[in-house]
């Protein structure tokens, strides 16, 4: 067992989050990846506050382990998502898109013990060093090589120079996918990791086999960035849409274009459309080969990254 700052806060036997992807991490995955030691989370996107309830009791119903839910603080109803989770007693809230600011100021003006467990991600240095100063528990980075909506810093430089700038645990994420990459992101300073891309083909994740499947065949260059142009990238894998995409981004086309195309195509792609459906998925799907349970892909990332430490403590100790 890998023991970090991060697991007594979360109250977790293992520093792993999984990422709360709308649309994709639903009850079943959430719950499965919290009986398995890590912390599930759900992905509240854009649900209705109903929806989100419901998703968040369904949780309930099948662990009785800590879990949390992600929230788009762009959102239009943000803050009746918030109240949701706030109602229900979920003991983490994990945050995006927006400044967690407002948030994290209602948070600490709850009762102690009501307060939930708030973890902003950030993609710069100084939005990690915000965080803190704003009172978060602990931060979320996220580097390019993730999928979904990413900034410009890769993990490697993000870890290593956001640990070098807070006192609260760091967690990376981005390109993290097996016990090698998660013993690398402790080695630069990190308490923990949150995987995403790997929990797309985990036997409990409820996307359409055609995602899953073209994820588990994925090659190393298989991702591309749509929406630069729009100040809001974001890495899925090659299809129709991106490449349709890129030529409106070519053609100078207006951001309220782009995102007219984009709309409901995650949920597409959730349904089966991996042609013209948004297919996010992280770089590191190339290393990805097999379906597995959650559980599997959590005790063998626990299990390699324990043998890659003491691997790599041989090799550093070596006598000259």
């Amino acid at each position: 067992m890998i023991e970090s700052r991060l697991c007594t806060l979360l109250d977790i036997p293992h520093p792993i989050l999984q990422g709360g992807m709308a649309w994709v991490s639903r009850a079943e995955l959430a719950a499965a990846v919290s009986e398995a030691g890590a912390l599930g989370i759900i992905g509240a996107g854009l649900m209705t506050p109903d929806e989100l309830q419901a998703e968040i009791r369904r949780t309930q119903t099948l662990t009785s382990r800590p879990f949390g839910v992600n929230v788009i603080l762009v959102a239009p109803h943000v803050m009746e998502l918030i109240d949701v989770v706030l109602e229900e007693g979920v003991p983490v809230l994990t945050t995006g898109a927006g400044n967690p600011g407002v948030l994290l100021g209602r948070i600490a003006e709850l009762p102690f013990g009501k307060q939930p467990v708030v973890i902003p991600v950030a993609a710069s240095v100084p939005l990690v060093v915000r965080t803190e100063r704003l009172g978060a528990k602990a931060v979320i980075v996220e580097g390019y090589e993730a999928g979904g909506h990413i900034g410009e810093l890769t993990t490697m430089t993000l870890t290593s120079m956001a640990t070098k700038k807070v006192s609260i645990p760091v967690i990376a994420a981005g390109g993290v996918a097996d016990g090698r990459a998660m013993a690398a992101a402790l080695a630069l300073g990190a308490e923990g990791v949150q995987m995403g891309t790997v929990f797309l083909t985990a036997k409990e994740c409820t996307i359409s086999d055609a995602w899953k499947e073209r994820v588990l065949s994925a090659g190393d260059r298989d991702t591309v960035v749509t929406g630069r142009s729009t100040g809001h990238p974001v890495r899925m894998l090659k299809n129709r849409l991106s490449r349709t995409i890129l030529d409106m981004e070519k053609r100078g086309a207006s951001p309220e274009e782009i995102y007219s195309l984009g709309e409901g195509r995650l949920k597409a792609a959730v349904e089966g459309n991996i042609v013209e459906g948004s297919i996010m998925s992280g770089q590191i799907a190339g290393l990805l080969q097999s379906s597995r349970t959650a559980r599997e892909i959590i005790e063998d990332t626990v299990r390699e990254a324990a043998e890659t430490v003491e691997h790599l403590s041989g090799i550093v100790s070596r006598p000259m």
